[in-house]
């Protein structure tokens, strides 16, 4: 019999939540996503020792304060990482804009805009990415912006169906609504342990994904942040998974048969929803999850890309080798 994963690439495009080259070359994801925590981890590698130098050259040569350029040298190294990944996969990689422009329209519309614009430098077009902003009110208008300008948005730290259903009015080309993290909030609150079909994360990625094909939207669903292969299961089906090496590695080492959870034909009938930014926001007060795990998870980014960002100084204040 095939394997689960093997299984699941049948119903659900698999994509690898990694930097790991040798984990994407091993487990031949369809795409990539990547963030700051990706990326700092991924430039620790071996692989990206090259990368990494490179960067620091270039950085070496441009003007400015020595923040501006090690802020510069970083975005700059994670488009490295995403076009190593891009060489691996037929599909798409995410590269995410700066988490502490997470309220700002229009700085994160044009950071999106020099992510685009330094693929396409390395031959990378911009149909092969997709520009990572976190589901703010702000970061989905940012979307609606790029996504006219022809330029593909993966929405993401989704927590509450109304973050989904604003990113689908703003056209959004896929959305990456969390599933472990929102059973990480319920299981704390609670001290309840979930099973596969009580957790709350299979239950909102559920709920979206419904709402999403009973109305004929077009945004692809992708389920994220998984903390056992168990919730996977329980969402086999869904447009795109986006999971990590090891639950990959596991799904791959698991035989039996592998229901499938999920499609459009089976979807729940649930009505649209009207919203405006009053409605949007009043939602997201109204969830104590969905608003700490939000702030949590852009939190969490921008530290990650501060310590990125500190590295970069550190070895720009190097003296190169001869």
């Amino acid at each position: 019999m095939a394997s689960k994963l093997e299984q699941l690439r049948e119903m659900t495009t698999v994509v690898a939540d990694t930097g790991d080259i040798d984990a994407v070359r091993a487990l031949k994801p369809v795409d990539c996503t990547t963030n700051p925590t990706i990326v700092l981890k991924a430039l620790g590698t071996p692989a990206f020792a090259g990368a990494f130098d490179e960067a620091l050259a270039w950085g070496r040569r441009q003007g400015g304060s020595s923040t501006g350029v090690a802020n510069a040298v970083a975005d700059r190294l994670a488009v490295s990482v995403g076009s190593a990944l891009a060489e691996l996969v037929p599909g798409r990689v995410s590269t995410e804009v700066d988490a502490d422009l997470s309220f700002d329209i229009e700085a994160s519309v044009e950071r999106g805009r020099r992510i685009i614009a330094d693929y396409e430098e390395r031959g990378v077009p911009r149909e092969r990415v997709l520009i990572k902003l976190a589901a703010t009110w702000e970061g989905i208008r940012a979307a609606e912006i790029l996504q006219k300008e022809g330029i593909d948005c993966n929405l993401t730290l989704i927590f509450n169906r109304t973050q989904a259903i604003a990113c689908a009015d703003a056209g959004v080309f896929l959305i990456s609504p969390f599933v472990g993290r929102i059973m990480d909030w319920y299981a704390k609150s609670t001290g309840k342990t979930y099973t596969a079909e009580e957790d709350p994360g299979v239950l909102s990625v559920r709920s979206i994904y419904d709402y999403f094909k009973s109305n004929g939207i077009r945004t692809v669903v992708m389920g994220a942040s998984f903390r056992n292969v168990g919730e996977i299961e329980a969402l086999a089906g869904c447009d795109r998974l986006t999971i990590s090496p090891a639950l990959l590695s596991e799904l791959a080492a698991s035989e039996g048969p592998l229901e499938r959870r999920l499609s459009p034909e089976r979807a729940e009938k649930i009505e649209p929803i009207a919203l405006d930014e009053a409605s949007f926001r009043w939602a997201m007060n109204e969830d104590a999850m969905a608003t700490e795990k939000l702030a949590e998870g852009i939190r969490s980014f921008a530290k990650d890309l501060r310590s990125l960002r500190g590295l970069v100084e550190e070895r720009l204040a190097e003296r190169p080798a001869a």
